[in-house]
């Protein structure tokens, strides 16, 4: 399998993955020598020497943890090189619960922002590809089953919207979902529900520091009232949120 094939399986299993290439190295050593580092620190292939492998991917790992490729100077044995570290991280995810009407227009505007767009709905009359064309997943199970038995992945690079407006459905999304490294959480509701449901997870558990990461009343406060409004004022937000802006 070729590197382009790898980074690009990667990508479609939603794993990040850095390619890391000699860029500048004294007469008689090779330009261009490539090696592919993954998270977890295990790689693939040399730049021509171990302990340039090393350095190369600890700072490749430490990198994946931020944002953007970067070009390091790097010194072994007395030979100085650059090595342009590139960066390929898996498009940003968002999990919408609830096929509501909202979720319609919502899936369309973030599949044009880039993002990868999966629906989670117990309810496989509102769970149809007829309503959702354009996502890329449609999963049929309640909030806690697709989280803590489907094992749907969230990490950093998640961001969460919960749309059912029922706290049957809304409650045990959050429950499952807080203690999670998503990059955002946001359940729709006026204040008062946001307040009455703050109440009633803090009765079940959840810490202070949980509940403080639920936007909410979701969206940033443009006056929205129609689907397609409050869709923009949801991605709105979750782009304030992606570039440290809220």
């Amino acid at each position: 399998m070729s590197t382009y094939q790898k980074i690009v399986d990667h990508l479609n299993r939603e794993e990040m993955i850095a390619r890391a290439t000699v860029v500048h190295a004294p007469e008689g050593i090779e330009i261009g020598a490539e090696m592919l580092v993954y998270p977890d620190g295990q790689c693939e292939g040399t730049l021509g020497t171990a302990d340039l492998d090393r350095q190369t991917v600890a700072l490749a790992v430490d990198l994946m943890k931020k944002t953007g490729s970067k070009t390091f100077p790097l010194e072994t044995a007395g030979v100085s090189y650059e090595v342009f570290v590139d960066l390929f991280p898996p498009p940003p995810t968002l999990l919408i619960f609830g096929a509501v009407h909202i979720a319609i227009p919502l899936v369309k505007m973030a599949k044009e922002l880039g993002f990868r767009v999966k629906v989670i709905d117990g309810r496989s009359k509102f769970l149809t590809k007829e309503r959702f064309p354009e996502a890329d997943e449609l999963i049929e199970a309640w909030p806690d089953e697709a989280v803590e038995e489907l094992k749907v992945k969230i990490d950093q690079n998640t961001y969460i919207v919960i749309l059912t407006h029922d706290e049957k459905f809304d409650e045990p999304a959050l429950l499952s979902t807080l203690p999670t490294q998503a990059r955002y959480i946001g359940a729709i509701g006026s204040r008062t529900t946001t307040l009455n449901r703050a109440t009633r997870l803090k009765k079940q558990g959840l810490s202070e520091e949980h509940i403080q990461r639920i936007h909410g009343p979701i969206g940033l406060p443009i006056g929205a009232r129609e689907p397609a409004e409050i869709a923009v004022s949801i991605l709105a937000e979750i782009i304030a949120v992606k570039y440290g802006l809220a």
